[in-house]
């Protein structure tokens, strides 16, 4: 049997046990796009132990910020984050979704007051269910249909 081995990566993160078919919404809503200046792999439906399929995404030179650890973990909540250091994993921890969502998801209702013009107000929502996510606007209690398409 033939096995494809992806190369290991000096410094950066991997993100481990993405839902299968959520690896290309990652890297949308991590904004990594052609301009990006190190090597990215993307490895998608393969053989987990953990659970029958996964996604993997790996950055090479990049860590994480906290808040695009929360939007990862609006679209992918079993992933795992790993940060690697000299060919070492020195972090790992699974991501987390936090009981309010501020400045990630944009609301869809067009009257909303986050999305007026005359009011600097921040987006900010309830997560009223984690499985299966439902998230809801604090200010117009609507909730978000496709949370990966209006993460901001």
């Amino acid at each position: 049997m033939k096995e494809l081995k992806v190369q290991f990566i000096k410094n950066g993160t991997v993100i481990d046990h993405i839902s299968p078919g959520m690896a290309l919404k990652v890297l949308k809503i991590l904004r990594v796009d052609e301009k990006i200046g190190s090597t990215v792999s993307v490895l998608m439906h393969v053989p987990s132990k953990m659970s029958k399929w996964k996604d993997v995404v790996k950055i090479e030179d990049r860590e994480l910020d906290p808040q695009e650890v929360d939007r990862i973990a609006l679209i992918a909540p079993s992933a795992t984050i790993n940060i690697i250091r000299n060919f070492n994993v020195v972090e790992k921890h699974r991501v987390s979704l936090p009981d309010r969502v501020r400045e990630i998801v944009r609301c869809t209702n067009p009257n909303c007051v986050t999305n007026t013009r005359g009011e600097p107000v921040t987006n900010e929502f309830l997560v009223e269910s984690k499985d299966p996510l439902r998230l809801r606007c604090k200010y117009c209690e609507r909730f978000v249909e496709d949370i990966a398409e209006n993460i901001v």
